[in-house]
């Protein structure tokens, strides 16, 4: 059965947010953030990692899992690469931390790289994509997850959806790729089954080992589809490992000992490109890809193109005038918290 969306202003569901926040013992200028955070990613139009995860994340709070109070610090530097600990504090204050950590390296070296463990989920990985590109950095950050993935050909998930982040500065609308390695996100998926859909692709395994696309079914045991079957699976345990080494934090093997999803390991790559002192250059190529990509005869399949980011831009501005769509059940549920 679909259950019903409401619209709502991004001002009121900021001030709600941020007034929740507050009430569970965070600073205010912490609480600002994560309100605007978690507003703009619904507002784009990722409602799995802005209103529909924040019920979940008060959660974690109320279990310890996200320590209010703590944040990153920086453990060890390598010149333009450093290591940082997240001290379990909330992962979108952590991300926001580390990616303008990085970003001044960038500026410093041409490249900086933060290798961060010891955080919990950043919810919506385009937020730190767009935070670089709005800084005029090219960015390239991914995360590691729980496993909720098997690996291919094997049938209990050993791996994860990792999530995979790539920005790059633009005039005219930054280009944002946001992508987990799952088909499709649990997130995504849970989505779906909110509206009583089915997914449009196989997404995951049913309990029958048998390919599906019923949301309900994949959800029960949570065995998602890598993207392009053995190459997503490959993609999926190389992220992993580069995470893990690159911060000496836990893998998605030891993430997946615990009892809840935290402890996790990201790395956030930032690159400086106005050292090259070209920028009309890069801009004209940048125009040149998405022209020769826009420029096609379509199947039945859509309307145009897109490239990264692009929709997410057009449903932002959407939301930004007829207000944010959000289920009716889950607003009320963020209320009530």
């Amino acid at each position: 059965m679909t259950e019903e969306a409401m619209r709502i202003k991004p001002e009121q569901m900021q001030d709600v947010f941020y007034k929740l926040f507050v009430k569970y013992k965070f600073a205010e200028g912490k609480a600002e953030l994560l309100a605007k955070v978690f507003t703009e990613s619904t507002l784009v139009g990722v409602n799995s990692h802005g209103i529909n995860r924040l019920p979940l994340f008060i959660e974690y709070v109320e279990k310890g899992l996200v320590k209010i109070e703590a944040e990153a610090e920086k453990v060890a530097t390598f010149g333009s690469l450093e290591r940082w600990d997240g001290n379990f504090g909330a992962g979108i204050i952590n991300a926001t931390k580390c990616t303008n950590r990085a970003i001044e390296l960038a500026k410093s070296h041409g490249m900086g790289l933060v290798a961060l463990r010891n955080t919990n989920h950043w919810m919506r990985g385009g937020t730190y994509g767009k935070q670089a590109a709005d800084a005029d950095c090219i960015s390239i950050l991914f995360t590691n997850t729980q496993p909720n993935m098997p690996p291919w050909g094997g049938k209990d998930s050993r791996i994860g959806n990792n999530p995979l982040v790539i920005s790059i500065p633009r005039e005219q609308g930054h280009v944002i790729l946001d992508m987990s390695i799952s088909q499709f996100a649990f997130g995504k998926i849970n989505e779906y089954r909110l509206r009583g859909e089915k997914l449009p692709f196989p997404g995951g395994w049913d309990a029958n080992n048998e390919l599906s696309n019923d949301p309900e079914k994949i959800l029960t045991k949570e065995r998602g589809l890598p993207i392009g079957y053995w190459k997503g699976s490959a993609l999926s345990m190389i992220l992993d490992m580069l995470a893990t080494l690159l911060s000496a934090g836990d893998s998605t093997c030891k993430i997946g000992t615990r009892e809840f999803e935290t402890g996790i390991s990201q790395v956030f790559l930032c690159i400086y490109p106005a050292v090259f002192g070209d920028r009309d250059i890069q801009e004209k190529l940048l125009e040149e890809i998405i022209a020769y990509t826009h420029d096609v005869e379509l199947m039945n399949t859509g309307d145009k193109t897109y490239y990264p980011g692009e929709r997410s831009a057009m449903t932002r501005l959407r939301n930004l005038k007829e207000g944010i769509s959000v289920n009716t059940t889950v607003w009320k549920k963020v209320m009530a918290l």
